[in-house]
């Protein structure tokens, strides 16, 4: 198996989650935020989606799909390409409110796409290329900004099953996956 078929296969698996999390929740529920100082499942979608598109994007050198294909228009924010949601008050993550949640699950699998059309051009050479960030120490490489996204995302799309469990008064017991 090829290093690129490992990064497809890991981000198909988020993709995955983030269908199973998403299934059947109403708007009350991506919205619902436990403090006012939590995330919401809606956040936290459209976050890791962000990151994706922001981070691959830049490893494609591309702009991402938030800006070219009008992503943030159906959001009905600004096509700020920095606007990731890393940093965001919980200020900015209540006034995230996605249409519906096929708009979430449609920008995740847009940039899903364009994310395996990126890998596929990646070979095992490529991953060891070091990326210009000196605000890093030491110098990241691709393979490890590729690692980020997913660490990223696994986090994020596994917060979001939480916190589904919890909405729905569910929760995990030894052999069963509530989700």
């Amino acid at each position: 198996m090829e290093p690129k078929d490992l990064f497809i296969d890991a981000l198909g698996r988020i993709q995955q989650t983030l269908e199973r999390v998403l299934d059947g929740l109403t708007m009350e529920q991506l919205l619902h935020r436990p403090t006012t100082e939590s995330n919401s499942i809606a956040w936290l979608a459209w976050h890791m989606t962000r990151v994706q598109d922001h981070h691959i994007s830049d490893l494609a050198d591309r702009s991402q799909a938030w800006v070219d294909e009008g992503w943030h228009s159906k959001f009905n924010m600004p096509p700020d390409p920095l606007n990731t949601g890393t940093g965001h008050t919980p200020d900015q993550v209540a006034a995230l409110r996605p249409p519906d949640r096929e708009t979430l699950l449609d920008y995740h699998n847009a940039v899903f796409t364009r994310s395996k059309l990126y890998l596929e051009t990646v070979t095992p050479g490529g991953l060891d290329v070091i990326l210009n960030e000196p605000q890093y120490q030491p110098l990241p490489t691709v393979a490890v900004r590729l690692v980020s996204v997913v660490n990223d995302g696994g986090q994020h799309s596994g917060q979001a099953a939480y916190l589904k469990g919890v909405i729905q008064g569910k929760g995990w017991a030894p052999g069963r996956w509530d989700v």
